[in-house]
């Protein structure tokens, strides 16, 4: 079992292969299409986000969120496909230098690069596990952007142990799934 620790060093990431198993601890950002979009108007505006994406980790993801006594509970947070946000993810990665993306379905050429390039790993979760991805979320550390929406909202969560993730798309050009 290989633990990576948010936020990861492009030397530890570099070290991962394609097949390996992976826990991810620390805080990661669920962001889906809206939000990918939103991340790179802002960057082409020369402006940062509110949350810091650099050395972390990205959750394609919309998870079922509820208010309990003034804080958020995630009771579901399986992982949404991935390849949705090919037309984005190549940018992201390469303006806010993250280390880390973890979906469903992988991803394409043009991602493959941009983790080849900046240091970075696509990770497979389990679709349908979204009880058990629940589970290793600790804490809602905070919500932005909830005028998108609740799925499309970008939640920063605390992971404690999120997995089994297996390494798919790795920075060596590896990939299960671009021939």
């Amino acid at each position: 079992m290989i633990e990576i620790k948010l936020p990861a060093s492009e030397d530890l990431v570099r070290r991962l292969k394609v097949g390996d198993i992976v826990y991810v601890s620390g805080i990661i950002f669920t962001l889906r299409d809206r939000a990918h979009a939103r991340l790179l108007e802002l960057f082409k505006k020369g402006e940062e986000p509110p949350f810091n994406l650099r050395e972390g980790g990205i959750y394609h993801c919309g998870p079922l969120v509820k208010e309990k006594d003034s804080k958020w509970e995630v009771l579901s947070a399986g992982p949404t496909t991935s390849m949705r946000m090919e037309i984005f993810e190549k940018d992201v990665i390469r303006a806010y230098r993250t280390r880390v993306i973890i979906g469903k379905g992988g991803m394409g050429k043009g991602t493959l690069k941009a983790l080849s390039e900046i240091g970075a790993v696509y990770l497979a979760y389990p679709g349908g596990a979204g009880v058990l991805a629940a589970s290793s979320i600790k804490e809602v550390v905070n919500v932005f952007w909830l005028d998108l929406g609740m799925p499309e909202a970008v939640w920063a969560l605390k992971v404690d142990k999120l997995g089994p993730c297996v390494v798919t798309m790795d920075s060596h050009m590896g990939s299960l799934y671009v021939k």
